[in-house]
């Protein structure tokens, strides 16, 4: 009787072994993610490091909420002023290089962040406008068919919800596409929408949550600083994506743990 206890015994340790690794997984360690800062200057053309703020301390919290750092690649447009990351500059063909690098090994999903200036043609990127139909078309070449968050802070960015609202994507934008955002000048740590997304990171379920939580603490800060006219982020969440989100959880995300540099 002892003898087949101690088998069973055995035999339960042994799956626990096996299992706990798949439990522990996070349900975005398989996911690509680009995270890129696209300007360095403040509205009043003035240094500035709030973008690059915002992408060092964006993609720390997407690490802390599971997603694996082989698969995250940031970029900015002074690489060679940080010297703690590993940095790509930002141009929009090393941003489609690192993602095609990066699906065929991390295929479960994508994610792209970008915090910058943007106007009606697109987002700022180096000294060059992104513009959404080359993004969608990045997006298209490299993500495919696979569940997709697109998150993009700058004025006018809700210019590129038609261009990149697909079946299995979501897209969060700072604005409207005729709305500045705020947030960008020189004193600023964040701009006011990254601010929200890393205040709302942790005490969200999924991204669906976060684009919902993201809108109603944009406006609450514009509200309090008498920004007018608000910007109105843009949240659109394609049908069959909308909902798998639920099964990616960011319920694990740690509080995030932003530098004390400014």
């Amino acid at each position: 009787m002892r003898l087949v206890a101690r088998l069973v015994w055995l035999i339960g340790a042994l799956w626990f072994a096996q299992a706990a690794p798949a439990a522990a997984a996070s349900a975005f360690s398989d996911w690509s993610a680009v995270v890129v800062a696209g300007d360095w200057h403040a509205h009043s053309g003035g240094p500035s490091e709030a973008f690059d703020n915002a992408r060092r301390d964006v993609a720390l919290a997407l690490e802390q909420a599971g997603f694996d750092p082989a698969n995250l690649r940031q970029f900015s447009v002074r690489p060679e002023r940080y010297k703690d990351v590993a940095l790509t500059k930002s141009q929009p063909q090393a941003i489609y290089d690192a993602l095609a690098e990066l699906t065929p090994k991390a295929s479960g999903g994508c994610l792209l962040y970008f915090s910058s200036h943007g106007a009606p043609q697109g987002v700022v990127i180096d000294q060059h406008f992104l513009p959404p139909a080359v993004l969608a078309t990045i997006v298209d070449s490299t993500c495919g068919k696979r569940p997709t968050v697109v998150i993009i802070s700058a004025c006018f960015s809700g210019v590129f919800v038609p261009a990149l609202a697909g079946a299995n994507r979501m897209v969060l934008t700072a604005a409207r596409p005729d709305r500045s955002s705020f947030g960008c000048g020189e004193a600023d740590k964040y701009p006011y929408f990254d601010q929200c997304v890393l205040e709302s990171l942790p005490s969200v379920s999924d991204f669906a949550m976060l684009g919902t939580r993201v809108q109603g603490c944009v406006a609450a800060r514009e509200t309090k600083e008498g920004m007018k006219p608000p910007s109105e982020p843009q949240l659109f969440i394609g049908p069959a994506l909308k909902p798998l989100l639920p099964l990616y959880s960011l319920a694990s995300a740690a509080p995030s743990k932003p530098s004390g540099r400014n």
